[in-house]
């Protein structure tokens, strides 16, 4: 992917994020960009990211999820994310159901737990 495009991708779903209520369906979209760039391009594809009209929830889980990205290949995640304030009331599990809690605890990636977000990437890995 060139490397202006996936720039111009990840801002185009931010935007999207600040604007839509479907959130599972964009935040699905911008997993699957950042799971196909290459070390070369996702430093560049998340260098700056807009976070502005997003809900500290999901400030997190777009930090947490690049924070991943950048893990995952390599290299160092961008300087914003730290700049991400982590959730600090109750933590946010990707089910209601009680009974999942305690395999979410164990299964949620490094970048989410850290931030008080507990979700399954096993399957798939798709976050």
């Amino acid at each position: 992917m060139v490397n202006g495009s996936a720039h111009h991708q990840v801002a185009r779903l931010l935007r999207a994020l600040a604007s839509d209520d479907q959130t599972g369906f964009v935040l699905a979209e911008l997993n699957d960009l950042l799971t196909g760039l290459t070390s070369e391009d996702l430093p560049i594809a998340v260098a700056q990211a807009d976070l502005t009209g997003l809900t500290p929830y999901l400030r997190n889980y777009v930090a947490a999820m690049v924070e991943l990205a950048a893990h995952r290949r390599g290299v160092p995640p961008p300087s914003w994310v730290r700049d991400v304030e982590p959730l600090e009331m109750e933590p946010r599990f990707a089910s209601p159901l009680a009974g999942l809690r305690l395999h979410l605890l164990r299964a949620a990636p490094v970048p989410f737990k850290r931030r008080n977000i507990f979700i399954d990437s096993s399957i798939g890995d798709r976050v």
